[in-house]
């Protein structure tokens, strides 16, 4: 049994007070060597999984959920590559609902790493296609909800920055050009990507979202930054919006 397994399992066990009373297993019914923190200590990072990696970061769970709950959690709905890539505590926090003190040690974390690991320009990655897209973007492929991530990119199209935009289905009254476009001017990005996933395995575009992709486009041009393409993804293919319905 994985550790994520260990961790959401639950059975029934008989109290005093009611014998047929649920309890979930927490990280104090492990064994003391099974435990992430000790698991550093006694054998390295390079043992433990990323979800245990992020438990030992966050520490302390909440009263409703167990640290090595929350941190499973987390990788699974928000995706490795983009808790990375998290600038803001409080839009952590209302994304996967977890306490701001939480949101905030991430991307303490996040940061440090950024800057001790900074790749230079020569390294980062060109993307012009939606291809290149769907091959940056793997973390993305299986991830249950809906994510919309902006892909920022210098003039010779080289990624600077991306992030996650927002979380849910694409609608033109959640979705605005000030969200799209702020990390945009906060990095100097001369264009950005757009790409959100489908969960259901359909990559053709829904009206709201060619709609919200022409939005997009015209307010681009009015502050001169190209809105390169919106790509759909799913778990096996993509498709271009802009190329394609624009």
């Amino acid at each position: 049994m994985d550790m994520n397994t260990i961790y959401r399992y639950e059975t029934n066990v008989r109290t005093l007070d009611n014998p047929l009373k649920r309890y979930i297993l927490t990280i104090h019914d492990l064994a003391l060597a099974d435990r992430p923190r000790e698991k550093l200590q006694k054998h390295g990072p390079a043992t433990l999984s990323t979800s245990e990696l992020l438990a030992v970061v966050l520490n302390l769970g909440t009263t409703k959920e167990d640290v090595m709950t929350m941190s499973s959690r987390i990788m699974r709905e928000y995706g490795e590559k983009s808790i990375m890539v998290a600038t803001s505590p409080k839009k952590l926090a209302s994304d996967l609902g977890i306490p701001i003190v939480r949101a905030s040690q991430i991307v303490a974390c996040s940061e440090l790493g950024r800057r001790f690991y900074k790749k230079n320009d020569a390294s980062a990655p060109t993307i012009r296609t939606a291809q290149e897209v769907f091959e940056y973007v793997r973390d993305m492929r299986d991830l249950p909800k809906e994510h919309l991530r902006g892909i920022y990119l210098n003039a010779h199209y080289k990624v600077i920055h991306d992030e996650i935009i927002s979380i849910g289905t694409i609608d033109t009254n959640i979705i605005h050009p000030r969200e799209v476009f702020r990390p945009a001017l906060e990095y100097a990005a001369a264009a950005v990507i757009l790409v959100h996933n489908h969960p259901s395995g359909e990559s053709d575009p829904s009206e709201a979202d060619i709609e919200v992709t022409k939005q997009l486009v015209s307010a681009g041009k009015l502050i001169g930054i190209d809105l390169v393409d919106h790509v759909i993804i799913t778990k096996r293919s993509f498709k271009s919006i802009s190329v394609e319905y624009s």
